[in-house]
């Protein structure tokens, strides 16, 4: 069983930029998909990037294109998602999350993603 536990988020206006961590324990991630997910209040848990398990490979959300990137240091046993640009429609608990493949599936459920830590509220605001 893995443990994942996130942190970075905060408070940032809009424009500004964060940098959320997520490191895993319990399991070496080095031959799993990881990914990052948000869930803002009063809606749904959404998708938000995902990357292979060497790093070769990355998937984005239409909302998070062009702003986001997800890397990976599979030394450290860790996932980043870089966040520029921040909107206040970012405002949200943003979760990592741990595949049971080596990577991804934009069809399945949760892109695959079968763990996940507990977040780090992101808070976009003036």
């Amino acid at each position: 069983q893995v443990q994942l536990v996130e942190s970075g988020g905060g408070l940032v206006r809009p424009g500004g930029s964060l940098r959320l961590s997520c490191v895993a324990s319990g399991r070496t991630i080095t031959v799993h998909a990881m990914g990052w997910f948000r869930q803002a209040p009063g809606k749904e848990r959404e998708f938000v990037a995902a990357i292979n398990w060497s790093g070769g490979s990355t998937y984005y959300a239409d909302s998070a294109k062009g702003r986001f990137a997800i890397f990976r240091d599979n030394a450290k046993n860790s996932v980043y998602l870089q966040m520029n640009s921040l909107k206040s429609e970012d405002t949200a608990i943003y979760y990592c999350a741990s595949g049971y493949g080596e990577t991804y599936y934009p069809g399945a459920l949760d892109y695959g993603m079968d763990s996940w830590g507990k977040g780090t509220l992101v808070t976009v605001s003036s």
